[in-house]
């Protein structure tokens, strides 16, 4: 069974009420998903050009 997602932890809420996967989410999660989230600890490996390269260079 997968453990619950937590708040602030996992996952948070912006200001337009988007939720946004934390690094930690995705380290557990082991892999890049490919679809270009904020805080890829991956280096966006599985996104495809150029948008890959877009989000690299925005990176803060």
């Amino acid at each position: 069974m997968k453990e619950k997602l937590l708040e602030g932890i996992d996952y948070y809420y912006t200001e337009d009420g988007y939720i946004v996967l934390t690094e930690k989410y995705h380290l557990d999660k082991g892999f890049c998903c490919g679809n270009g989230c904020r805080h890829c600890p991956y280096e966006y490996e599985n996104v495809p050009e150029p948008r890959r390269s877009e989000l690299l260079t925005n990176k803060t």
